[in-house]
């Protein structure tokens, strides 16, 4: 038996995958999760997945941040990104920091089917057009990306308005917290990241391209 996790923030989108992979698969046990906290609450509690269906934008996740992240906590579980996107740089960075399949939501459902089998068989799948086209990443972007897996999820919001240029009473008030408890997460941040100033981890966070955690 098959066993997925769907982790997706459209209860219609999940709906309708499941409904899809229910036609290809005769015996599937699929489990949801509607935002990054779920999903990796899903995945401490089951370790038994065989498959990962990661959305970039889901609530939390901060694009990058979340593949990032779970590939980090758990390099053993096959992940597939889900994505409407088709740009091949995005393809790219999700396949260097350590995804194993980037399949568009716009697939028919069969194709969507056959890269999952490709993946469970230990294969990487990409859509036809974009294989051979696709840059990887540097060893120093993979570091980066392990440095950033150790932010935790609002360390990462901290970093993201940081990015944004907001002062540190500003933060507080975006994420309803403490000036005091700012202060402690830009430590954190500082140190995880090994920089010493805003400006340093600002270009750390432009260079990985992460994107705004949906709140």
């Amino acid at each position: 038996m098959a066993k997925f996790l769907i982790a997706d923030d459209h209860p219609l989108f999940r709906e309708a995958l499941q409904g899809a992979l229910a036609n290809h698969y005769d015996d599937l046990e699929l489990r949801e999760a509607g935002d990054l906290e779920a999903t990796l609450a899903a995945l401490g509690e089951d370790d038994d997945l065989d498959l990962l269906l990661l959305d970039l934008h889901m609530p939390g996740s901060g694009d990058l941040y979340g593949l990032i992240r779970i590939r980090e906590d758990y390099p053993l579980l096959p992940v597939a990104i889900i994505s409407g996107s088709d740009d091949t740089s995005v393809v790219a960075k999700c396949m260097g920091f350590g995804a194993l399949g980037f399949i568009p939501k716009s697939l028919p459902s069969a194709q969507i089917a056959q890269a999952i089998d490709t993946i469970l068989q230990g294969d990487t799948w990409v859509p036809a057009a974009m294989r051979g086209r696709l840059d990887g990443i540097s060893a120093e972007d993979q570091q980066l990306a392990r440095k950033v897996a150790a932010l935790t999820p609002q360390q990462y919001r901290v970093l993201y308005l940081l990015h944004e240029g907001l002062l540190n009473k500003q933060i507080a008030y975006q994420l309803n917290i403490t000036e005091a408890t700012v202060k402690a997460h830009i430590t954190a941040i500082f140190r995880k990241l090994g920089v010493y100033s805003r400006t340093q981890a600002v270009l750390l966070a432009e260079r990985l391209q992460l994107e705004a955690p949906v709140s």
